[in-house]
């Protein structure tokens, strides 16, 4: 017991080494890292901002779009501003309170950011397979009860973790070889058994991803079950672009979550710097992408973002109108123009 006393971490700060063997590119790595935070935030509150504005956005989608891009803000900036200290000023040092602290918050948002595209699959189900009924399914109460249970459920899965690691003593080791502080990468410098620490992080990976992807594989099969009923090729490419923008969001959720998981856990091999780049990968791609992918892909995103960066409501309704014209329309519009030429 006196050994476990003398190794409390309380008494000395931690040290975040950012990326192992790779100190001197530090300063070069911060630019990109940089810019694309900065674009994470503009792209994230530019379209939370349109959506709060308009009124007519505030629909089941648009509001669970929020919420994604919600926890995907949170969790950037429980990651980034220390990442930035690090490769800039060399500001390493980090408590063990905040170190528990970041801890919490990148794992619980990042779970809620996998849990809210639950919802927005279900929301695409209800608008493509029961459309009639969608606005007595997709209540604002329901909407709500969905936002709570992404809240409940990433909070219950995460705060296991920093009590998990305050548990554990520490015997001298606080490098952490990470550029945050992850659950295993701080369970790893201990020197007591890390056994439960292993096996509750690789369940709640494989439960949470398990769950979603069952969940997700269910409601998009009766999506593309939906959509080879459709008539024609024009309806059916219609519905599938509105789901090509969710379809983008789990793929850039899910790919990056996928190597880190490979990496950190079965990646012994690879070299520590590349399981720390995927690490890292996976909490700035998805942040960054997923507003980018809403805003090209939705109309209505699309046309606003428009007005806001050009200042000019005839060119923003300008482009409003081209997006109503489909190619039957502009082919009609052609072939009447030649016969007036011909005339």
């Amino acid at each position: 017991m006196s050994n476990l006393s003398g190794a409390n971490p309380i008494s000395s700060p931690f040290i975040l080494v950012g990326i192992p063997g790779m100190e001197e590119m530090h300063p070069w790595i911060s630019v990109p890292l940089c810019c694309m935070y900065i674009v994470t935030i503009l792209a994230n509150v530019s379209v939370l901002f349109i959506i709060r504005s308009d009124r007519r956005l505030h629909q089941p989608m648009y509001l669970l779009l929020s919420m994604l891009l919600l926890t995907d803000l949170v969790q950037s900036n429980a990651a980034f501003p220390r990442m930035l200290l690090i490769f800039w000023f060399k500001l390493r040092e980090i408590t063990f309170e905040e170190c528990l602290v970041q801890m919490f918050f990148i794992h619980s948002f990042a779970v809620m950011s996998v849990s809210v595209l639950l919802p927005m699959a279900f929301d695409r189900y209800v608008a493509i397979c029961h459309p009639l009924r969608y606005s007595t399914i997709l209540t604002n109460s329901m909407i709500a009860k969905m936002g709570l249970f992404v809240t409940i459920r990433g909070t219950l899965v995460a705060v296991p973790f920093p009590f998990l690691v305050r548990r554990l003593p520490f015997c001298g080791n606080h490098i952490i070889q990470q550029s945050y502080c992850e659950h295993m990468a701080v369970a790893k410098l201990s020197c007591g058994d890390i056994r439960i620490n292993f096996v509750y992080g690789l369940l709640v990976s494989l439960l949470v991803a398990g769950l979603d992807t069952i969940c997700l594989a269910g409601s998009y099969t009766m999506i593309i079950m939906a959509v080879l009923r459709l008539p024609n090729r024009e309806a059916r490419y219609k519905v599938g672009n509105t789901c090509s923008a969710h379809v983008g969001v789990i793929l850039l959720a899910y790919i990056p979550a996928l190597f880190s998981l490979i990496s950190q856990r079965f990646g012994a091999s690879s070299a520590l710097s590349v399981q720390i780049l995927i690490s890292n990968i996976y909490l700035i791609i998805p942040p960054m992408c997923n507003p980018i992918v809403y805003g090209i892909k939705t109309k209505e995103i699309r046309k606003k973002v428009s007005k806001l960066i050009s200042g000019n409501k005839d060119f923003s309704s300008y482009h409003a109108v081209l997006p109503t014209i489909d190619c039957v329309q502009v082919g009609r519009i052609w072939m009447e123009s030649s016969h007036i030429g011909e005339s």
